[in-house]
């Protein structure tokens, strides 16, 4: 399973991403704008930190601005994924992308036809939001299983990209349900690594240690 960071704060991605397990790294308008860069900028700032996939998201609604953003956005570095809507205009963005060889990432998809519809488009990630689909009272983990079925039965090679997720919980839940990829804000990643015994058994080690070199 790989694990990108779902953040447009360079320090996080430097921390995240020497912990060694961190894949790539997914932005969206919102996380660029509270970096106070330009989109363009802080892609290039975190091609030079991450050897992985890098979703950069376009601002545009209609297929051309999507399209021409893309193209320019996939010319910053080798590793860029362009991150598209699940809309109409998307699709057409995405299959002009697909047929030029330049990876996609599809986001909020929120049921199984739409990561059909995008798969069939050759995207080469669908990012189906867990959380959101939890908020409204549906069970988002059931939205992953489905679009797993799906994907298997026709041997697409899309990947599923889970995103929304909140907590450790949720990691867990969709590495059994087949996820090929979480992307994570920082404080869930740094969840990963706490539990209590691992706490109670450091602190008793130590202890220990204490004791024999008094």
């Amino acid at each position: 399973m790989e694990f990108f960071i779902d953040t447009g704060d360079i320090n996080e991605i430097k921390t995240a991403y020497a912990w060694g397990f961190v894949d790539g790294v997914t932005t969206n308008p919102t996380l660029v704008a509270k970096s106070g860069k330009k989109n363009e900028d802080l892609i290039k700032e975190i091609a030079e930190i991450v050897d992985g996939p890098i979703s950069a998201e376009v601002i545009a609604l209609d297929a051309p601005g999507m399209i021409k953003e893309g193209t320019e956005l996939s010319k910053i570095h080798k590793n860029i994924v362009i991150k598209l809507p699940m809309t109409k205009d998307g699709m057409i963005a995405c299959k002009h992308f697909s047929k030029s060889g330049i990876k996609t990432n599809i986001t909020l998809i929120f049921s199984a036809n739409q990561a059909l519809l995008a798969a069939k488009n050759g995207a080469t990630y669908v990012s189906p939001f867990v959380g959101r689909l939890d908020d409204v009272g549906q069970t988002g983990m059931d939205l992953i299983g489905e679009i797993r079925q799906i994907f298997n039965n026709y041997g697409f090679e899309t990947k599923i990209l889970a995103a929304s997720l909140r907590h450790s919980q949720h990691v867990k839940e969709c590495a059994m349900m087949g996820a090929d990829t979480a992307t994570l804000p920082f404080k869930v990643i740094e969840g990963l690594f706490a539990h209590p015994l691992t706490k109670n058994g450091l602190d008793q080690f130590l202890a220990d240690h204490a004791k024999s070199n008094k």
